[in-house]
């Protein structure tokens, strides 16, 4: 048997490795040797075994709300212990700190990382949280025909689909939960999703070299909007076209086809939403 992320050995009991067990149960479980030389794993025994294995079921409830078995193993005349830890459902913390076993490390969760971990570990993502006391009426009307019209155009649904009141069409698109808009429905259609997301706008730069911004602009709304918004201001403002005639009538090429710009743009959008 090796060491690695499921497996620790370890020569002898400290409190500390109640860490090992937060993160074992925090991870995908694992089990740790008490009793067995740091690197090799070869047994050594322990002399405090027998009281350990009744000390330790208890010390681990107590300290991580969680059960984990205890066993009392041999070899030869060596006795020592086998603490087998399952992964939990929901996340544990000891002493106010949530740990994680990756790899061979055990490190602590904190910010964005530990929100994240919650959110899974409930069966939910950061945009279906739900928001209270905002309702449909609260939501810009503009951004939910816009979003009407695209979903009908690219054949997403049928215009008996979206011939609906606005909290039928929010609710087929699973944009509830329970009777409380989610993160989602706010950053795609309400007037000011900065209010409950920070920096949910787009902000657009012209540079003529790394260090030298000529003019900039940023782009506030219903996120759905923003879309449409940056993609015009850039093929109007920012990025110029090659002119060319084909008799009487102008033609002009961009750098990019807006197809493909705009696939970039939703991409960054996607991105950033992820890191949220």
């Amino acid at each position: 048997m090796q060491e690695h992320q499921n497996i620790e050995w370890k020569s002898s009991w400290d409190d500390e490795y109640l860490k090992w067990i937060c993160g074992y149960a925090n991870a995908y479980g694992g089990t740790l040797y008490i009793g067995k030389e740091d690197k090799t794993g070869s047994v050594i025994g322990i002399s405090d075994a027998r009281k350990l294995l009744k000390q330790l079921p208890d010390k681990i409830t107590s300290s991580l709300g969680i059960i984990a078995d205890v066993n009392l193993l041999f070899e030869e005349e060596l006795q020592y212990l086998e603490i087998i830890v399952d992964k939990y459902p929901s996340l544990i913390s000891y002493r106010g700190r949530y740990y994680y076993r990756s790899g061979s490390t055990m490190r602590t969760m904190s910010g964005v990382e530990l929100d994240k971990a919650l959110l899974k570990r409930h069966g939910l993502t950061w945009d279906s949280i739900p928001i209270p006391k905002v309702t449909d009426s609260d939501l810009k009307q503009s951004a939910i025909e816009l979003f009407k019209e695209k979903a009908v155009s690219s054949d997403r649904l049928t215009a008996e689909d979206v011939d609906v009141e606005d909290h039928i069409l929010l609710d087929n698109l699973r944009l509830y939960s329970e009777d409380n808009l989610t993160r989602a429905a706010i950053m795609a259609f309400h007037k000011d999703p900065e209010k409950w997301v920070f920096g949910a706008y787009i902000k657009i730069g012209f540079f003529v070299t790394d260090a030298d911004l000529r003019y900039q602009d940023e782009i506030h709304g219903p996120l759905i909007e923003q879309i449409d918004r940056v993609e015009d201001l850039v093929y109007t403002k920012y990025m110029k076209a090659l002119i060319d005639y084909e008799g009487l009538q102008r033609i002009e090429k961009f750098m990019f086809p807006r197809k493909a710009f705009r696939e970039i743009l939703l991409n960054a959008v996607m991105h950033k939403l992820c890191k949220a």
